[in-house]
């Protein structure tokens, strides 16, 4: 029995002598993770941890190390009142995350405190697997979600041995400018690029009618913060942006970004 891996990365599906050979080879560990989400109806619950799989086992087939078992969970928070009036509601609606009135569907959110303790967990188990690094993949935008996240990665750092380090399943100009809209052309793009087979664009409204952030809970990353148009439209428009082509250079670039940040690591 031979321990080749055929370019295998995904550790539920390698031996364990085929893991710690890999992790001999590169001693990091990547970790999709992102909740199962409202993302309009023309998108899948799944977009985010989709995303956020993609990227890992693209970067790791190029860096080596191993990939986690996709963890679909997430977390969000009651918006403020300030963000409501950006969004079209009432400042004292009770609305968490992207669970807007008009969805037919909630979202799978959990509490904070619960996914603090899931991640914990896993990354407690890749610490004994002998891991160097493990490369969180966040593909959830939520900042409380983020929050968690850097907790755990700034304790693991500081009273472990294992490097941990989060990075949105994103490219990062599009991160520091705000610009990545929920369930609009980016992410679109990228569905359409992964499984077209998952767009619905024909369940949106004709492309001559105007569509605003609170009809579908897609919403232009400037909305958000009130920087976005006066009349709350989506600027960002799925069913005019979004392309394959689109997507795949949106994928491309993150893969890129994370393969140069890992291979600095050594």
């Amino acid at each position: 029995m031979t321990n080749q891996d055929n370019g295998e990365v995904r550790v539920a599906y390698l031996r364990p002598a085929q893991i710690q050979e890999r992790l001999r080879r590169r001693a990091v560990v990547y970790v999709p993770v992102g909740p199962l989400e409202w993302h309009g109806p023309h998108l899948p619950l799944g977009v985010d941890p989709i995303n956020a799989e993609r990227v890992a086992l693209a970067a790791c087939a190029r860096t080596g190390g191993v990939v986690w078992p996709t963890l679909f969970w997430g977390t969000e928070r009651e918006r403020p009142p300030e963000v409501l009036r950006n969004l079209g509601f009432e400042p004292d609606r009770h609305i968490v995350g992207m669970d807007f009135p008009g969805n037919s569907l909630p979202s799978a959110y959990c509490r904070e405190e619960t996914f603090g303790l899931l991640v914990r967990e896993v990354l407690e188990q890749i610490s004994r697997l002998g891991a160097q690094a493990a490369i969180i993949v966040n593909g959830h935008g939520a900042t409380n979600h983020n929050e968690v996240l850097r907790r755990l990665a700034t304790e693991f750092d500081r009273t472990t041995p294992l490097r941990v380090t989060v990075r949105m399943a994103m490219p990062r100009a599009s991160i520091e400018a705000g610009t990545i809209a929920h369930a609009g052309g980016d992410e679109t793009s990228l569905m359409q690029y992964y499984a077209p087979q998952t767009v619905a664009l024909e369940t949106l409204p004709p492309a001559d009618r105007p569509i605003r952030y609170e009809d579908f809970a897609i919403v232009d990353g400037p909305g958000f913060d009130g920087k976005g148009r006066s009349d709350r439209v989506v600027e960002d428009d799925p069913r005019t942006r979004a392309s394959a082509e689109r997507g795949q250079a949106f994928f491309e670039q993150t893969v890129a970004e994370i393969v140069t940040m890992v291979r600095s690591m050594e």
